[in-house]
């Protein structure tokens, strides 16, 4: 990870409120010194959980369980490979969309997000 910091002047980087996407966990593995130097180089932009892609992903696989799968018992690999191909098709064809009711302006006023209160780290 240092080695990629190096070449870049600023990262964004978008994470989640788990403790190894923190500065102190850049502290633990590379330093305090050099943990902060390299967590001044981030400008974080958290998501919050019920709208990342992770969920987007369980969406899609619970989509896949239920529509492609239903309640039959596959017997072989290669039929399941064949019939999520398929699934898979057709979705994209209807071009299926996600609707999320959490939208910009409501995340901005859940989580009081004023884009002015950030700026970039001077170097």
């Amino acid at each position: 990870m240092r080695r990629v910091l190096r070449a870049r002047r600023t990262e964004c980087a978008s994470g989640d409120s788990h403790s190894t996407h923190s500065r102190h966990a850049l502290e633990v593995q590379s330093g305090v010194r050099a943990g902060r130097r390299l967590w001044r180089r981030f400008t974080p932009h958290y998501t919050p959980v019920h709208g990342s892609w992770l969920n987007q992903a369980e969406v899609e696989i619970s989509l896949l369980s239920h529509q492609c799968a239903g309640t039959r018992r596959i017997p072989t690999l290669d039929k399941l490979r064949c019939e999520t191909q398929a699934w898979q098709k057709w979705a994209n064809r209807q071009q299926l969309r996600i609707r999320w009711r959490f939208t910009v302006p409501k995340a901005r006023a859940k989580f009081h997000y004023q884009p002015a209160d950030f700026t970039r780290p001077k170097d």
